[in-house]
């Protein structure tokens, strides 16, 4: 009896270890934007917009040079740690190609209201797309998702349920239990509160897509990377490039970015 007691208070117990775990590591917000575009020398738009829910999120828009209404627009879905004033450098990349950026906070992020969580993720990446629809100065069919690692999830979910024109997932991952298995293998994935089922929800995704992936990823192992591309049915292609997690793409500039360029332009989303 002793032993059984035992193990209903050692489940508990990794029970309330498990959510913690979700708790410190699914999202990591920061309120105070350091940057705006404006330090990088941009124009931007300061956009407020409301959620289904009713959560009103922050986002800047950033035109593209003299040609805002003709080029694509890249949604920009950050990734799970800071705000949008942590990524003025990648939106000036990004402008450099001649795209439109929109990138937003998520709930509880910035200056977006409300609390973090993954439903509510999935409805601030719906509400970012459904405001460049009521835009008169962007084109309405070259709206392509971008997300980074988390931001990923929150584009891959969004590509289902709105009709976007291209998926670009770069060092994203298949799900919360693959995950879970790098950080800590002996959780067992039934615990987990948090799905993130981006390998299930891929399977549906027509659209044309690009999946981008360092080998030496830190943080979401190459693996992974490599099997989301592998759920995924065809027009998609893969994007190698080299160094870690949160720096890739800046030790990687020579093939990132053109990387994105030439998939934008064989779509004619550029």
């Amino acid at each position: 009896m002793k032993i059984f007691i035992y193990l209903v208070i050692g489940f508990f117990l990794l029970i309330i270890y498990v959510r913690f775990l979700e708790g410190v590591s699914l999202f990591i917000p920061t309120r105070r934007i350091q940057a705006t575009p404006r330090d990088v020398g941009l124009d931007f738009d300061d956009v407020y917009f409301s959620t289904e829910d009713h959560v009103r999120l922050n986002g800047w828009l950033v035109r593209a040079e003299g040609r805002s209404a003709q080029a694509g627009t890249l949604i920009f879905c950050h990734g799970n740690a800071g705000n949008i004033g942590d990524r003025v450098e990648k939106i000036l990349n990004f402008h450099d190609l001649g795209v439109n950026v929109f990138i937003f906070d998520y709930r509880g992020y910035g200056r977006s209201q409300g609390h973090p969580t993954e439903h509510g993720m999935y409805r601030d990446a719906a509400a970012a797309f459904d405001y460049l629809r009521t835009r008169k100065d962007i084109d309405q069919n070259k709206l392509v998702f971008y997300g980074a690692s988390m931001g990923g999830v929150a584009a891959i979910d969004a590509v289902t349920r709105r009709p976007a024109a291209a998926l670009i997932a770069d060092s994203t991952f298949t799900s919360a239990a693959d995950m879970a298995k790098t950080i800590a293998f002996f959780v067992p994935s039934f615990l987990l509160k948090a799905k993130l089922d981006n390998a299930s929800k891929i399977k549906a995704v027509t659209v044309p897509k690009l999946f981008i992936h360092s080998p030496e990823d830190d943080t979401v192992p190459f693996a992974l990377g490599e099997k989301l591309y592998n759920s995924a049915p065809e027009p998609k292609e893969f994007l190698k490039i080299s160094g870690s997690h949160n720096d890739g793409y800046a030790q990687s500039q020579g093939v990132f970015f053109p990387g994105i360029k030439n998939f934008l332009e064989k779509y004619d989303l550029l």
